[in-house]
């Protein structure tokens, strides 16, 4: 397998792309990177600063400062943020109501698009809304992954409590957050996948089926040869 093998995994939030890239990352020993991640990252600074999510100057230059790398000295490297790993925080609420606002901004993506080139300019598996798209356009697999509503907002919740949703208290909220940051993204970057990509509607299939789906579509790229990891 070519150490420059990228993979492009994209969908809504809930439809499971995270469970799907960190498990393919490590199956391939390939590095993972969570594009929304770096976002958070500048949401969650702007916010230690003080700093409007509607500042696109000032949101720019956070982006360019923030130091994204690949961590070393595991067979998975990982996204680092200033030399430490992704914290719980970049979930908490006060980040999940101005990401997409922040996200939104051209000249943030500009900033952020050209990190998430060089972090998979050596071959990975990385994830976000527009990776097949835009950031890696020849991306030698690319997939999306969708889902029902519902469903989405199942797993967020159990993703977020650990436990699966039974109307306990605090769902509606996390549900509710999950819909207005899908309908905010999908303004920026709409939900479309690129003609080449796998599609997979994961809201009646299991983690173990969809990784199998998409680990059969990446033995028949290996199989041909991957395509240039640039975009």
């Amino acid at each position: 397998m070519s150490a420059r093998l990228v993979i492009a995994i994209d969908g809504p939030g809930g439809s499971g792309k995270s469970t799907l890239a960190e498990r393919l990352a490590r199956d391939l020993r390939l590095p993972y990177v969570n594009t929304g991640m770096m976002y958070r990252a500048v949401a969650r600074e702007a916010r230690r600063r003080d700093v409007s999510p509607d500042d696109e100057a000032a949101l720019e230059e956070i982006a360019r400062n923030l130091r994204f790398e690949l961590s070393s000295g595991s067979s998975m490297p990982v996204l680092t943020i200033d030399g430490a790993p992704p914290r719980w925080d970049l979930s908490a609420q006060e980040v999940e109501a101005t990401v997409s606002r922040v996200s939104s901004h051209p000249k943030v993506r500009s900033v952020l698009r050209a990190s998430q080139r060089r972090l998979g300019s050596g071959g990975g598996v990385i994830e976000g809304r527009d990776i097949g798209s835009v950031v890696f356009p020849e991306a030698d697999v690319k997939v999306f992954l969708d889902a029902a509503p519902d469903v989405r907002a199942s797993r967020r919740i159990e993703e977020r409590t650990g436990t699966p949703p039974r109307h306990r208290e605090g769902e509606e909220p996390i549900a509710e957050a999950l819909a207005a940051r899908n309908a905010a993204d999908e303004r920026t970057t709409p939900f479309v996948p690129p003609d080449d990509a796998l599609v997979l509607d994961t809201s009646r299939m299991g983690a173990d089926e969809v990784f199998e789906a998409v680990l059969d579509a990446v033995r028949e790229r290996i199989a041909e040869g991957p395509r240039s990891a640039g975009p």
